[in-house]
C-alpha cells in the first residue's frame, strides 16, 4: 500500500515493437500485427518501448499451475513492515519454454523489535541480501529447476528517498544472453542456457573514485540492437542521500555483448539543469503553520524554502525507453530536489535531441483538486488559484525514488511518463509528450505506473490503475484512456472481502475494506484480444475484457500486502505474476 505524504520520431509499428527482437518494419498504422511474431517477454513491460502488449492469447484463469518462491526473506521483511512487503520485484522473464526469475536469499538481519528502524537491521541492512536469477522450463505442466546465478548486486542504502522500499533487481535477456546487474553499476553477461559467466560490462571497474561507491539503479533495458541500457548512481559512501553528497551524480550507461560500453553523464546531457551546487524548490517544512501555504509575518504568502540540488541522475527503479528508430527516452532529477526533473530524447549516438522540463507544468492545485478553507489538507483562503499548496508555485511533476514509472513509446511517437504530485491526493500525472517534447496532455492519476497501449480502430488506447488513496476511501480502478488522455473506461474494484486460504484449501474471507482494495501493479498486461491482466491488494488475479467487464479472476494466496509487481504472458497465454515473494502462473 502507498502511503506517501527537433527532428519526429519515426512513427512506432507496434507488431515491430511487441516481441522485443522480432522486428517488423510494415505500414506505420498503429494496429496490432501478430503475424510471425514471438510471443516472448524479455525485459520490463514487455520491449524497448514498455508497451506491455503481448501477441498471446491469455488462457483461461482457471487453476495456479506453479507456486516458486522468490524471495526466501519474505516473513522477516513482513515483521518488518508490519505485514506489508516494500519490495520491488523483477517480473519474469520469457524466451520460448524458458523462464528466468528473480530469486532473493542470504542475511536479512530482523531489527529488535522488529519495525524500530534501527541502524544495521531490517532496510539499513537490506544490502546483507543476495541477489540472483533462477532459469526454468517446462517439462510438461511442471516447472523445472535448471540452474542459478548468484549475482554480487546491492541496492543503493536505505534513505529518506526511498522509505523502507527495497529497490528493484530487474534482469533481461535477448539472443543468448541474460544480462544481470551486478555490483559497482556493472552488467555482468551470463549465458542464458548454461548459466555460467561470459563476461562483466564493468564501466567503473572495481570501485569508483575514493570514498563513493556505485550502483546500477533500475531495470536493464535492450535495444533494438541487443545493447544493454541501464542507469549508474555514484554517490558519498558515507552519506549517500544527504547534504554532503553534492558529489553524487548519475550516468547512462550503454554496453553490448563484444564488451564495449559507453557512459554520458546525466548532467552533462541536460544543459538547462541546474548545477550541483545551485538551489532547487523544496516544499514547506511540515511543522509550518497550516493550511498552507503560510503567511508571512508581513502578512503575505510564504513560497517554500530551497535546498540545493545536487547532480542529476536518474530516480531510482528507472528504466530507459527505446523507439523503434533508436531514439532514447530518459528522466532525470536533482539528486536532493524531487521537483526538478526532465524527461529528454537521445538520438541512437547518445546526444541530446530535446529535454523539457518538468518544472510547473500543472496549473491544478488550489481551487482544483485542492479546495479552499481552514482545514490543514486544504489551500489557505486567499492562495493564488492552480498553485501547489507545498510550495505557493505552480505544481511540478515530481520523480520520486520509492516510484517505478519508466516511459512508455507511444505509437504515433510521442511518449508517456509518469510523475508524482501530492496535492491531488497522492495521485501523481500521468504526462504525454510529443516527439519534440512538448506536453500535449496530462492525466490525473500517473505516478508509480508504466502504463500499458492497446492499438486498434487506427487509434490506440492506455491502460494503468488508477488508485484514489486519501483517506483509503477509494475507488479502485483500471482505467482505459484515449490517445488524449481521456477516460473511455474504468474496472472498479469493489470486492470489500479479505481473504485467506485455509489448509484444507478453502477460503475464509471477512468484509473488512467496503471501500473496496488497491490495484498492486505497476505495469499490466494486455493481451492481443485486448484483455488487461492485473493482480490487486485483494489477492485475486483479474482479467478484464475490453470494454471494462469482469472475465474472470482467481485468488492467489494474501490478501494484503502484495508486491507493486508487473505480470508477464508466455506464448501459450500463462500468466505470471507474484504475491507474498512467490511466483504464480495461471492459466488453464
Amino acid at each position: 500500500m502507498r502511503t506517501h505524504t527537433v527532428t519526429s520520431l519515426a512513427v512506432v509499428t507496434l507488431a515491430a515493437a511487441l516481441a522485443g527482437g522480432c522486428h517488423k518494419t510494415k505500414s506505420p498504422v498503429p494496429e496490432l500485427d501478430c503475424d510471425g511474431v514471438v510471443a516472448d517477454w524479455p525485459q520490463l513491460a514487455l520491449n524497448p518501448a514498455h508497451t506491455g502488449l503481448s501477441c498471446a492469447v491469455g488462457q483461461p484463469l482457471k487453476q495456479v499451475d506453479s507456486i516458486l518462491a522468490i524471495d526466501e526473506n519474505i516473513e522477516e521483511e513482513k515483521r518488518e513492515m508490519q505485514g506489508e512487503v516494500l519490495v520491488h520485484y523483477q517480473q519474469a522473464l520469457i524466451s520460448g519454454t524458458d523462464i528466468y526469475v528473480e530469486h532473493k536469499s542470504g542475511s536479512y538481519v530482523s531489527c529488535t523489535p522488529p519495525g524500530s528502524g534501527a541502524e544495521g537491521c531490517g532496510p539499513q541492512a537490506w544490502g546483507w541480501q543476495q541477489w540472483g536469477e533462477r532459469k526454468l522450463h517446462w517439462e510438461g505442466a511442471q516447472l523445472v529447476l535448471d540452474w542459478e546465478y548468484v549475482s554480487d548486486w546491492v541496492p543503493p542504502p536505505n534513505g529518506p528517498q526511498l522509505g523502507g522500499w527495497e529497490p528493484v533487481f530487474h534482469a533481461a535477456v535477448h539472443g543468448d544472453t541474460l544480462f544481470v546487474p551486478g555490483k559497482n553499476g556493472s552488467v555482468h553477461l551470463v549465458d542464458r542456457h548454461t548459466g555460467t559467466l561470459v563476461r562483466k560490462l564493468d564501466p567503473y571497474g572495481s570501485s569508483a573514485e575514493s570514498g563513493q561507491d556505485a550502483y546500477l539503479t533500475g531495470p536493464i533495458t535492450i535495444d533494438n540492437d541487443g545493447r544493454a541500457l541501464w542507469s549508474v548512481l555514484i554517490a558519498n559512501s558515507d552519506d549517500p542521500w544527504e547534504v554532503s553528497s553534492l558529489s553524487a551524480a548519475g550516468y547512462l550507461v550503454r554496453g553490448s555483448v563484444d564488451g564495449n560500453v559507453e557512459i554520458r553523464p546525466y548532467g552533462n546531457l541536460i544543459p538547462q539543469a541546474p548545477l550541483p551546487t545551485d538551489t532547487c524548490e523544496s516544499s514547506f517544512p511540515n511543522s509550518a503553520v497550516k493550511p498552507f501555504p503560510p503567511i508571512g509575518t508581513n502578512g503575505a504568502f510564504l513560497t517554500a524554502p530551497r535546498i540545493t540540488c545536487g547532480g542529476q541522475r536518474a530516480p531510482i527503479n528507472f528504466s530507459p525507453a527505446v523507439a523503434l528508430d533508436g531514439t532514447i527516452y530518459v528522466a532525470t532529477r536533482a539528486h536532493r530536489s524531487d521537483r526538478t526533473g526532465f524527461v529528454a530524447a537521445l538520438n541512437p549516438d547518445l546526444t541530446l535531441r530535446w529535454a523539457t522540463s518538468l518544472r510547473a507544468i500543472f496549473r491544478d492545485g488550489c481551487g482544483a483538486f485542492v479546495p479552499y478553507g481552514t482545514d490543514d489538507a486544504n489551500c489557505r483562503e486567499g492562495a493564488a488559484a492552480g498553485v501547489d499548496p507545498a510550495t505557493n508555485t505552480p505544481p511540478s511533476g515530481r520523480l520520486l525514488d520509492d516510484s517505478t514509472s519508466t516511459p512508455v513509446v507511444l505509437p504515433d511517437g510521442s511518449v508517456l511518463f509518469g510523475v508524482y504530485t501530492q496535492y491531488n491526493g497522492f495521485r501523481g500525472h500521468l504526462v504525454k509528450l510529443s516527439a519534440a517534447g512538448k506536453v500535449l496532455a496530462s492525466y490525473d492519476f500517473g505516478w508509480d505506473i508504466t502504463p500499458s497501449v492497446f492499438p486498434h480502430d487506427g487509434t490506440y488506447s492506455v491502460v494503468l490503475k488508477d488508485n484514489h488513496y486519501a483517506n483509503s476511501a477509494g475507488p479502485y480502478a483500471i482505467t482505459q484512456l484515449s490517445a488524449d488522455l481521456v477516460p473511455e473506461w474504468s474496472y472498479v474494484n469493489d470486492n470489500p472481502n479479505e481473504c485467506t486460504r485455509l489448509p484444507d484449501n478453502q477460503l475464509q474471507c471477512s468484509p473488512t475494506h467496503p471501500n473496496g482494495f488497491e490495484w498492486c501493479v505497476n505495469s499490466v498486461a494486455i493481451d492481443r484480444n485486448g484483455v488487461v491482466y492485473a493482480n490487486s491488494e485483494d489477492g485475486n488475479l483479474y482479467a478484464i475484457n475490453p470494454g471494462g467487464t469482469l472475465k474472470e479472476r482467481v485468488f492467489l494466496n494474501l490478501s494484503i500486502g502484495a508486491a507493486y509487481t508487473p505480470l508477464a504472458l508466455d506464448a501459450s497465454g500463462r500468466v505470471y505474476t507474484q504475491n507474498d515473494g512467490k511466483l504464480f502462473v495461471v492459466g488453464n
